[in-house]
């Protein structure tokens, strides 16, 4: 567990296109919905809440999920992630999309500990940024929304210029993520999609 205390978020706001259904919502094999999984590796490492922006607000809420609406629905993960560090109590916040399939308390753990006095903390795996996946610092909200209001919209172009941190130590297996129904696990068992 990270000595820093941190607030945990996931992003649940996403289209969901390629899967054709709401993936915070799909169950995996052991009954848990994606988003369910991601918010409890956040507790397991140490979250003092677990917020969950954008999404279906009724559904969430059922799940025992603390809902906050996006304050710019549709307009991609960088909007999101400004929701996410306006919302959050804690200097330090975990920000993870809701897809993440075999989310792991250790990689959370990873980015909040190597985060520092930097900007974000973003794990590198086989040579790509999960962004999706990193550490911020809550005064990073005001650049962020600075390059979004600017027309940024990826993450990439977010972060350009600010104070990042790159965790090569990250094993590959934790950012795991569902696009397709096909990179859903024991997706070749049929199933009913209940």
């Amino acid at each position: 567990m990270p000595s820093t205390p941190f607030s945990g978020v996931v992003l649940a706001g996403g289209a969901s296109t390629r899967m054709g259904r709401d993936k915070a919502l799909i169950r995996l094999g052991d009954g848990m919905t994606l988003v369910e999984g991601v918010a409890a590796a956040l507790r397991t490492a140490g979250a003092t809440e677990v917020l969950v922006v954008g999404g279906h607000q009724n559904a969430l809420a059922a799940l025992g999920l603390q809902y906050v609406p996006d304050r710019f629905p549709g307009e991609g993960p960088l909007g999101g992630i400004v929701t996410a560090l306006g919302a959050a109590s804690q200097p330090c916040v975990a920000v993870l999309a809701c897809d993440h399939v075999t989310p792991s308390a250790a990689g959370v753990s990873l980015v909040v500990e190597a985060l520092g006095s930097c900007d974000v903390a973003i794990p590198v795996v086989a040579g790509r940024r999960q962004t999706l996946h990193a550490a911020w610092r809550r005064e990073a909200r005001h650049k962020l929304l600075g390059r979004f209001l600017d027309g940024a919209r990826s993450v990439r172009q977010g972060i350009e210029g600010l104070a990042t941190v790159e965790v090569q130590s990250a094993h590959e297996d934790w950012f795991q993520d569902a696009d397709t129904p096909d990179e859903l696990p024991n997706h070749h068992h049929g199933g009913s999609g209940q």
